[in-house]
């Protein structure tokens, strides 16, 4: 092989393909704690702004701007994770993709390889979960967006319903963070099944109640991050930008907590940018840069 080159489409550090070897996954990770990142470039739902299918690309690309030494956590992205490339996706069509999402995720659990996802539309949790199982597990939802509403437009899968459809999964609890734009259905749906939700004022006004929150959970924990969790000064270029948001070091110090718990897996959805160097997916990037680093 050449020295000193790298591939940006990859995510930053991660293992070389020749050291990810099919024939020995049961003996390579066998009770390891190791990650797998895929990237699933679909966006057949979109109901704003589309673009998402770009999000795996931009996303890795951006990752190659960071350092692996971690200044903030005083940390080096050491752990061992492997980049195997996107879903095979199928256009317009939701139900196929979701088939493919859920047996690669089977496959993934299948050789104790942890799954992180780059999206693509938020519609990809639900496969995701799934494969996982979700019924023991705690689901942490960052978004501006409740996506509770049982149908959107008649559909009733879709990005704009996918934490409903996650809720039918019958996971332990679903705790929704950053959330500022909801229904009124939706806001009587949560309130009736006392889902736990926290405002990006509840953020600003009181974060050390939302860690308290994340100190007490014992299940294990599922993490879906839609980017437009974030302010849209910090992230423009997602599929539903709503103004009020987080902001970066916030979302620092609630993944920093998270990487404390035992995590199932995790997905970060919603960068609709096909613009390298991108801000949006900078900031995207950077999300799993930091829960890399602190697993490490």
């Amino acid at each position: 092989m050449l020295l000193y080159t790298q591939n940006n489409s990859k995510f930053a550090y991660s293992l070389e393909e020749n050291e990810f070897k099919d024939s020995n996954l049961d003996k390579d990770f066998n009770g390891k704690n190791n990650y797998a990142l895929l990237g699933v470039p679909f966006d057949s739902t979109s109901t704003y702004k589309v673009g998402s299918r770009y999000g795996p690309l931009v996303i890795r690309e951006a990752s190659h701007n960071f350092e692996r030494y971690n200044l903030t956590f005083d940390k080096n992205l050491d752990l061992p994770f492997y980049d195997l490339g996107d879903v095979e996706i199928v256009p317009g069509n939701l139900i196929k993709t979701c088939c493919n999402i859920e047996s690669t995720v089977k496959k993934l659990k299948d050789h104790n390889l942890t799954p992180i996802f780059l999206g693509g539309e938020h519609s990809i949790t639900y496969p995701i979960l799934k494969a996982i199982n979700a019924e023991d597990v705690t689901v942490i939802h960052f978004d501006a967006h409740m996506d509770m509403i049982d149908r959107y437009m008649g559909e009733k899968y879709s990005h704009a319903t996918v934490m409903r459809r996650v809720y039918d999964l019958n996971p332990l609890e679903i705790i929704q963070i950053g959330i500022r734009s909801c229904s009124r259905e939706e806001k009587i749906f949560v309130d009736k099944k006392n889902i736990k939700y926290y405002s990006s004022k509840d953020v600003y006004s009181d974060i050390k109640k939302i860690i308290e929150t994340i100190d007490g959970i014992d299940s294990k924990i599922y993490v879906s991050i839609d980017i437009d969790v974030l302010d849209p000064s910090f992230a423009p270029n997602s599929g539903n930008p709503m103004p009020g948001g987080i902001d970066p070091f916030q979302m620092e110090i609630l993944i920093s907590k998270i990487a404390e718990k035992e995590i199932l897996g995790l997905d970060l959805v919603e960068v609709a940018s096909n613009q390298l160097g991108d801000v949006t997916a900078i900031n995207a990037a950077k999300i799993i840069y930091d829960f890399l680093c602190l697993k490490s």
